[in-house]
């Protein structure tokens, strides 16, 4: 009888704990997440979130809404993990990654075979870098806001990745997730010792760990390794601060605003 009594307890303890998980609803947190962002980085006050199935944010300088996808927002657990999704997009707002793609196509040829051809291979180049971009200054967005970093890695590693990664046994977007864990392993260490508890962040600590372990064992190799991140920390505040100076307006987005005003006379 006490033995049942216990597996009760044990059942009932399990359909709690269920049912909070099942409870929480990332398209919910959105606005409050991202205020959080906008507010603790100094960011334009006027901006709003608008969750959406695809998103668009090629006129978030004009009309400062910051569109979410819900598709992205599906590998979010908890507020840590909205924030790392916002914090992204928030990213390649301030990175000017919608116009770049617009700017892209003043420079393209005019037969559709050989636009097609020359799109394709400037997407491909430029779409990671971008990304990594993003992470990373997403990732500043989310420290400053209180949010773990972490989660960062987390979202990306449940999100699909390539077959290669499959076959090769590396993590679902193992290259950035790689990316923000060494950012933060150089600019900040406690973020790391802290850590985030969950299984997704421990089966890719398995993958991290070695690199990191042939890294500190080279002195060449860290002392290149430091460089770079202290050029790259420095590269993001510049973006950021830039951001804020001009209200909202990435330097690829001043630079499409010109251009495109030479070209259409307005």
């Amino acid at each position: 009888m006490k033995n049942m009594k216990k597996i009760l307890s044990s059942l009932m303890v399990l359909l709690m704990f269920s049912c909070v998980a099942a409870a929480y609803n990332p398209q919910s947190r959105v606005e409050t997440v991202g205020k959080a962002l906008i507010t603790k980085n100094s960011l334009p006050n006027k901006t709003t979130f608008k969750v959406v199935e695809e998103a668009d944010n090629s006129n978030t300088a004009s009309d400062m809404i910051i569109n979410i996808s819900k598709d992205s927002l599906k590998y979010a657990g908890n507020d840590n993990e909205v924030a790392a999704i916002v914090a992204h997009n928030m990213g390649e707002i301030i990175n000017g990654v919608a116009a770049k793609q617009k700017l892209k196509n003043y420079y393209l040829p005019t037969d559709a075979e050989n636009q097609s051809a020359v799109s394709g291979m400037i997407s491909n180049k430029i779409a990671m870098e971008d990304n990594k971009d993003s992470d990373i200054i997403g990732v500043d967005l989310m420290i400053k806001a209180n949010y773990n970093p972490l989660a960062m890695v987390v979202v990306l590693t449940k999100m699909p990745g390539s077959t290669l990664e499959a076959l090769s046994a590396k993590p679902n977007n193992s290259e950035r997730a790689m990316n923000i864990f060494n950012y933060l392993s150089y600019n900040y260490p406690e973020k790391i010792k802290a850590g985030y508890n969950c299984q997704e962040y421990r089966a890719f600590l398995t993958y991290a760990d070695p690199i990191v372990k042939e890294r500190q064992a080279n002195k060449k190799k860290l002392a290149k390794f430091n460089k770079e991140q202290e050029k790259e920390k420095a590269k993001r505040l510049k973006k950021i601060n830039q951001y804020k100076t001009t209200g909202g307006v990435s330097g690829w987005d001043a630079t499409y605003n010109i251009l495109n005003g030479l070209t259409t006379g307005k």
